[in-house]
């Protein structure tokens, strides 16, 4: 049972790791990951972590230069919101997104005078702009 499991593990790294190293912030973050669960896995808790570190590294990139300028030239009101914004936390659904003109894979709100850029589909904050 517990090869299966391992080479369970070992194939589904091997098929989602490739695509998930598209960026810069996947690849420190996989490595980061492969490197802390060969520490405490072995070889089945590098494969382990290196996927999950790619995951957390693709969450957390940052956007484009232009698309930061962008949010700060926007005029949008900013809300009140009691928790502290937090990048890589998603928000609640209470809090309402904006399309980031011409970039439909980022949106952003304003909270607390605070320009927050936000992925649209899961609503984690990507970068918070002071």
């Amino acid at each position: 049972m517990k090869n299966i499991l391992s080479a369970s593990l070992l194939v589904g790294g091997l098929v989602i790791a490739p695509a998930a190293f598209a960026q810069e912030g996947t690849l420190s973050g996989a490595a980061g990951g492969a490197a802390t669960g060969a520490i405490v896995g072995g070889p089945v808790g590098a494969v382990v972590g290196g996927v999950a570190g790619a995951a957390v590294g693709t969450i957390l990139d940052p956007p484009p230069p232009e698309v930061r300028t962008i949010v700060i030239e926007q005029t949008t009101p900013s809300i009140v919101y009691e928790q502290p914004i937090v990048v890589g936390q998603a928000l609640p659904t209470t809090v309402v997104l904006h399309p980031v003109p011409g970039y439909e894979t980022y949106y952003y709100t304003v909270i607390n005078n605070e320009r927050v850029i936000v992925d649209p589909q899961s609503r984690v904050v990507l970068q918070v702009l002071n």
